[in-house]
């Protein structure tokens, strides 16, 4: 039985209104929010975090990684690869990259499935994660959000079957971007309603009922990605389905959010199916992927830590002028440190263990963790007594910290701190997505994968202290 095991969203707790930018322009506002990606944030960041959700309890071993995005930040360069080194995956895993569609989740969704159908892999971890990013007073600029969704396929423990898919083709220009475009273009919108998103989606359902001999009423919930929420709502009234039936595409708390998007919608409804009610599950960009899902017994078990729910109420509002900053939109003043030494390609080879899985040692002599590695035991002095010891998973408390008012930063305050580890083991790093005001000594805190600086061409990516995040 081949199945969905495990589901969780990423969703970023920035949040930036129509309304915000409407203001910035002197223009029309189209209502409800945004989620943006920090500044330390992109699709590998936030596809990490979705995956450290999904694996989280998860016992059976991993055999592939499917990473799903439009906005890869290497146009050459393996992106799954990063993730999974940050995931502690295996080294057996497969990993690959599917891109250059909206509906690359799906496409890695339907490997992932065949892999398991055929008994090629037993698990397969699929990603899907973007940050698109919309011209200065397009309709894009307020409707493109951040996010990003991780689905485990396997056979042990599946909380939804898949009954069945359909897919097609369309070779059709409704939004697109060439090797050279920063920001998203696209169609004129009715042009994209009427010629290519409703027929093409219409004839995907309609295709997937035929094949299985199944109609409306058969479904307990529809799951439908659309460019937005009128061009949803116009298909779900042209399907005929009632309201009770169709997931909020979530666009007015956290926008489209690219190949997640679809994913994130999957996982809400998921958090409000029963056992054995039938779900129908469909994508869309450049053609069309419909599946049908049919939750089991094991559904109950994910009520006891639902995602999207808790994903949607943790926000911090931002301004224009920030996310302008985040974006690259604006200038800020350099800073007047001396510059960072260039990456060396050759240390992050020989470090990367250490550094994208945040991997110490402990001395089996007394016990002790450390990061970094070393040969002496910081506390018996024992040399060369150490197995390796991973940090990334493991939350602790802020020993203390420091505020920078003075250093020029993308997003104002700068802050670092001491990390002392349940369990033992200290760390000094960055910290992340904290409120000055509220952060005190003894705070709870987890680490999160994110980005540090680029050089050479070459994200320096490391892992950052942020609060606890509540269930």
């Amino acid at each position: 039985m081949v199945g969905i095991t495990s589901i969780k969203t990423y969703i970023p707790i920035y949040r930036l209104t129509g309304d915000e930018i409407a203001r910035m322009w002197g223009g029309r506002s189209l209502g409800g929010e945004k989620a943006v990606a920090g500044c330390d944030e992109d699709s590998i960041t936030m596809a990490v975090s979705a995956g450290l959700e999904s694996m989280t309890g998860y016992k059976s071993k991993i055999d592939g990684l499917f990473f799903a995005t439009t906005t890869a930040p290497y146009k050459e360069k393996q992106a799954a690869a990063i993730i999974a080194s940050a995931l502690d995956l295996d080294r057996s895993c497969c990993t690959s990259d599917y891109t250059n569609s909206l509906r690359a989740g799906s496409l890695a969704l339907k490997s992932a499935i065949d892999a398991v159908q055929c008994g090629s892999a037993d698990s397969i971890l699929v990603i899907a994660s973007d940050c698109r990013l919309g011209a200065a007073q397009s309709t894009f600029e307020q409707t493109l959000g951040d996010g990003a969704a991780s689905i485990i396929i396997g056979t042990q423990d599946v909380i939804a079957t898949i009954e069945g898919s359909y897919s097609i083709f369309n070779e059709f220009f409704d939004t697109w971007r060439t090797e050279e475009d920063v920001f998203e273009r696209g169609a004129e919108e009715r042009f994209i309603d009427t010629a290519g998103y409703k027929p093409v989606l219409i004839e995907a359902i309609s295709g997937l009922m035929a094949k299985y001999k199944l109609t409306s009423k058969d479904f307990s919930k529809v799951v439908i990605y659309a460019p937005d929420a009128r061009g949803h709502a116009g298909l779900v009234k042209s399907l005929g389905f009632d309201k009770s039936q169709v997931q909020d595409p979530l666009y007015a708390q956290i926008g489209n959010t690219g190949t997640a998007s679809a994913f994130i919608m999957l996982a809400a409804a998921l958090d409000t199916v029963e056992p054995r009610d039938r779900i129908l599950f469909v994508t869309y960009g450049d053609g069309a992927d419909a599946f049908i899902l049919h939750v089991t017994d094991n559904i109950r078990k994910t009520r006891m830590r639902p995602m999207v729910k808790r994903d949607l109420e943790r926000k911090t509002p931002i301004n224009y002028a920030r996310y302008a900053m985040w974006r690259g939109l604006v200038h800020m003043e350099a800073s007047r440190l001396p510059e960072r030494p260039p990456l060396s390609v050759q240390c992050l080879s020989r470090e990367k263990k250490n550094i994208l899985a945040l991997y110490g040692v402990i001395c089996t002599s007394c016990g002790t963790p450390q990061y970094p590695a070393s040969r002496v035991c910081v506390m018996c002095h024992t040399k060369d007594n150490f197995e390796d010891y991973k940090f990334s998973d493991r939350k602790g408390k802020l020993f203390t910290y420091s505020v920078d008012h003075l250093q020029p930063t993308l997003n104002p305050p700068g802050m670092n701190g001491v990390v002392d580890f349940d369990g033992g083991g200290r760390l000094v790093c960055e910290l992340t997505d904290c409120d000055p005001a509220k952060t005190e000594a003894g705070m709870p805190v987890e680490m999160t994968f994110r980005k540090l600086y680029q050089s050479r061409g070459i994200n320096s990516y490391f892992w950052k202290a942020k609060p606890v995040t509540e269930d």
